[in-house]
């Protein structure tokens, strides 16, 4: 693309999107066609996460307005950020056009909104010709048109986490073979029960607090990074919950990276876990397994509070009937499932496993992700359940609602996104993994072997 000054014309999608895209596009200039004032005008009215998007956008031009010369606004507001925004400070900012010329080009009214849009693009690059004109849309088919019309189109990637999704975080590493003989100055020690080692990392060792770490076959060990200060790193061999006679609530792991996900679980020193997989690691039977053993035996938590994204694989089937709990029933039945793993008694036949249910119920609540603002979870274990259909946006709502002794987990699988303009680099769940991978805090693993079934395995793999 042509160097220097360009032109950045932005469909209502991407301020739909991120309401913040208006100022991050440096020293560049932004246009907005008429048409996607409009639509923000339209998408406006509603609780939903768009139409406060909207009304946001419509505050921020609208205080641009107030700060600028309104009579002067056809030569363009110098695209300075509000108060208390925190992007990053640039020294040159760009300004912001509105259409105001052909707001019906060639008699194009009662067309559909892409195509006016792309008629004031056409009518742009005539009053411009001197400037490169570039489209920047979320809708792919939107970009198809303008590549038609010789019209450069990016799509909107400032809210990546992540370049590339196989560069995220993974959780664990395995070390070598000559682990050991790389570090012959190390120090170990043993402490109620567990053993610590301090050594010195390596250039290309970059472990993150709580990292995993494991030495497979012969030398078979697993160990978790409790904590690194400088190039100096605290290592301990991990818990061991393979084994019959070391369960969380009657569940066992089956695999190194479900034994990882325990550890991280039942740490009261990690306040927040993701775990990432597909479907059949064990992420829901994991995570409630370890909510109640440290909610009923431990008494480290108050409740279960359970919450997931509401958003049909299919076509939705209307309203629910009931309280917030009924409504959301339906959307919990890896809960449901699970918890008849997870409430099977020794002993009662029927009577005791209805018991057992009826004391598990009350202390897991379901609840909707619509009303999680302005609340405050004090001594909870938060379950968020496909936690890849969130926003960035939703992400830091709902992890900025953990009080004094609450745990937040996020469960997810990228690989099923349902909501419309996330993917794999920009869901929620993979901005929260590389945003918290350097807290001592917290703690992630990716599940990569399916322990559900060799149909399920074999659909997973071929399908």
């Amino acid at each position: 693309m042509t160097k220097g000054k360009r032109i950045y014309v932005l469909d209502t999608n991407v301020l739909m999107h991120d309401p913040t895209a208006l100022f991050r596009f440096e020293e560049h200039d932004v246009f907005l066609p008429m048409t996607v004032l409009e639509e923000l005008d339209a998408a406006k009215k509603g609780m939903s996460e768009v139409s406060r998007n909207a009304r946001q956008v419509s505050r921020f031009i609208n205080e641009l307005i107030e700060h600028g010369d309104p009579r002067r606004i056809e030569q363009g507001l110098e695209l300075r950020q509000p108060q208390g925004l925190q992007l990053e400070r640039r020294a040159q900012s760009g300004r912001l056009h509105f259409q105001t010329r052909n707001l019906a080009p060639n008699g194009a009214r009662g067309q559909l909104p892409d195509n006016l849009i792309l008629a004031s693009i056409v009518a742009l690059r005539e009053q411009r010709p001197e400037v490169p004109i570039v489209l920047v849309s979320k809708d792919i088919n939107l970009r198809i048109k303008a590549s038609i019309f010789g019209i450069p189109a990016e799509d909107y990637e400032n809210d990546r986490a992540l370049d590339d999704f196989s560069l995220l975080y993974a959780g664990h590493t395995e070390l070598p073979q000559d682990f050991w003989d790389r570090h012959p100055e190390v120090r170990s020690w043993s402490e109620r029960g567990h053993t610590f080692y301090e050594l010195k990392m390596r250039k290309d060792e970059d472990w993150q607090p709580h990292q995993f770490l494991y030495l497979p076959e012969e030398n078979d060990i697993e160990l978790r990074v409790l904590r690194s200060q400088g190039r100096l790193a605290t290592l301990q061999i991990v818990e061991d919950y393979r084994h019959s006679s070391h369960t969380v609530w009657g569940i066992s792991a089956r695999n190194r990276e479900q034994n990882f996900a325990l550890n991280a679980l039942m740490d009261p020193e990690v306040d927040f876990v993701t775990l990432l997989g597909t479907a059949g690691t064990g992420k829901t039977l994991l995570a409630l397994a370890a909510g109640l053993a440290q909610t009923m035996d431990q008494q480290r938590y108050r409740e279960i509070i359970m919450t997931r994204a509401t958003v049909s694989v299919g076509e939705d089937i209307g309203f629910l009937p009931g309280t917030e709990e009924e409504k959301m029933t339906p959307w919990m039945g890896a809960l449901t499932d699970n918890l008849e793993v997870l409430a099977t008694p020794q002993e009662g036949g029927g009577w005791g496993r209805a018991a057992t249910n009826d004391l598990l119920a009350s202390r897991i609540k379901i609840r909707s992700l619509n009303f999680m603002r302005g609340r405050t979870f004090l001594n909870r274990y938060v379950i968020i359940d496909e936690a890849q259909n969130l926003t960035p946006k939703q992400m830091k709502t709902l992890l900025t609602r953990a009080g004094p002794g609450s745990k937040m987990v996020c469960l997810g699988n990228v690989e099923q996104i349902d909501t419309p303009y996330l993917t794999e680099t920009t869901s929620g769940l993979t901005y929260a993994v590389d945003r918290f991978k350097g807290w001592e805090h917290s703690a992630h693993v990716t599940l990569r072997r399916g322990e559900r079934s060799r149909l399920a395995d074999y659909a997973s793999e071929t399908l």
